[in-house]
């Protein structure tokens, strides 16, 4: 994981619990509509990736267990996973690209609502992705995946082309560069991927012509399976949000200038919220910025947030950074990771972080989106996350118009009671996350993730299900 210059340890905000009548008079545990979805709390979990569905993307009951333990806490909203529209293998994620997902989806949503006691509303977040590989042995890149040409063959003076490969081998680092285009030497370092400006492959192409039909066949399998909306994921490393980038410069009309960068999410949108009830809530997860050279920025994301919500998004969560631009380069046979270099802290920053720090970091951003979008005559709900682990953090939020909900990713793994207890006068009780990243390391080796607070109490208690390598267990023990 990448690491900033300046290695600060910051303080945990302070608390400022309420007694449970305080609590009762909050904005946080005030109501909130997302659309045509009324949320009893303005409390929120965004998406989460655990690593517990099966290998063909099927909901499991270790599925069942993470989001009902969650659920568990009453949070106004809780967003599953991102889940694959395509019905191609990736793993143990879940998928929702074929109507055979639908009877496990089923089970999940019902799940959340039974553990919640009705009070928290699922949600569920539909992603597309494109191809990457693993970081190659350098001689095997050379043996069998660069396609030699004449830049190569010109360079080494020769036109035979085993004789390329060989002396390829051969070469420092420094050389390699001059041989090599930036793309094959990325290739080589961190593994190949795919890219929406790809334009020379005709299904990255034709990408803006499927990709609306299958965002709009997810949603519909998941209202089917009972959630009470979507979330369009536009955010991070993924196929939308690489729409979105100022680095795209497709030359097909989605790409180039805002309004073509922003073609595709806006007919993605209009399709999906074509095939769902006008009572299914739509919107999406988007960067506020997305903290890379030549990416976009809080102008970038302002200007989306007002077309989204012009478009009638019923909501639009916030996230940042989080990109492979600036990855660091992974181990051979390892894939890269989206969120190991700067813009991966700027998403997740740990308790040793700048001068800025790890907490509330994506709220000042939030607030310039917020009062855009309120400017243009917008009233759509605007979620912050990131770094909020205390009640005074939310409750100052929504006091200063920066947001109308806010959420918590790590702090609800480190404790999935916190909204329950701090709303019951309880505060003082909450199990506060460390900030460390133990979790995210957990995903980054795409292990069954879980929270170094809790994960390795009461390992031999009734009913505890342990994680694959035998000395975690996948959930939190029970509060009451």
């Amino acid at each position: 994981m990448w690491k900033p210059a300046q290695r600060i340890k910051h303080a945990y905000p302070d608390g400022g619990w309420p007694s449970a009548a305080a609590a009762a008079s909050a904005r946080w545990f005030s109501p909130l509509a997302i659309g045509p979805v009324q949320l009893r709390r303005r409390t929120w979990v965004p998406a989460m990736v655990p690593w517990r569905a099966s290998d063909d993307g099927v909901v499991t009951s270790d599925v069942l267990d993470w989001y009902g333990r969650f659920a568990d806490g009453r949070p106004g909203g809780l967003v599953v996973e991102a889940t694959g529209i395509r019905d191609v293998p990736s793993g143990p994620l879940l998928r929702i690209g074929d109507d055979r997902f639908v009877p496990g989806l089923r089970t999940l949503a019902e799940t959340i609502a039974r553990r919640s006691a009705g009070e928290t509303r699922a949600l569920i977040q539909l992603i597309d992705f494109l191809a990457i590989r693993r970081r190659p042995e350098p001689g095997k890149y050379f043996e069998r995946f660069l396609v030699i040409t004449d830049r190569h063959r010109e360079a080494l003076g020769t036109r035979d082309d085993h004789e390329v490969r060989r002396q390829l081998a051969a070469l420092d680092e420094n050389r390699l560069r001059e041989v090599l285009t930036a793309r094959e030497f990325e290739s080589l370092l961190h593994g190949w991927r795919e890219r929406v400006t790809d334009m020379q492959a005709p299904h990255i192409r034709d990408l803006p012509a499927r990709l609306p039909g299958l965002f709009a066949d997810a949603a519909r399998r998941a209202e089917t399976a009972g959630f009470a909306g979507v979330e369009l994921h536009y955010a991070h490393a993924y196929t939308m949000a690489s729409f979105l980038s100022r680095l795209n410069d497709r030359d097909d009309g989605y790409g180039g200038s805002t309004s073509g960068r922003a073609r595709l999410p806006l007919e993605v949108f209009s399709a999906v919220r074509a095939a769902v009830g006008p009572g299914f809530a739509v919107g999406c997860r988007f960067l506020a910025e997305e903290c890379i050279d030549g990416g976009s920025t809080i102008d970038d994301a302002v200007a989306y947030a007002v077309l989204f919500a012009a478009a009638g998004m019923d909501f639009l969560s916030l996230s940042r950074g989080g990109k492979f631009e600036d990855a660091l380069v992974p181990k051979i046979g390892w894939a890269a990771y989206p969120y190991t270099g700067p813009s991966g802290h700027e998403c997740m920053p740990t308790v040793l972080s700048d001068a800025r720090g790890p907490f509330g970091r994506n709220v000042e951003a939030a607030t310039a989106i917020r009062a855009a979008v309120r400017a243009a005559g917008y009233t759509t709900p605007v979620i912050v996350t990131g770094g909020i682990c205390s009640f005074a953090q939310a409750e100052s939020i929504l006091a200063a118009g920066a947001a109308d909900a806010v959420g918590a990713a790590r702090q609800t793994l480190a404790d999935p009671d916190w909204f329950i207890k701090v709303e019951l006068g309880r505060g003082a009780e909450v199990r506060r996350c460390k900030f460390t990243n133990y979790c995210e390391a957990l995903d980054q080796h795409h292990r069954q993730v879980t929270c170094q607070l809790w994960d390795r109490e009461q390992l031999d208690g009734p009913a505890v299900v342990l994680a694959a390598d035998g000395r975690r267990r996948l959930t939190a023990p029970k509060w009451r």
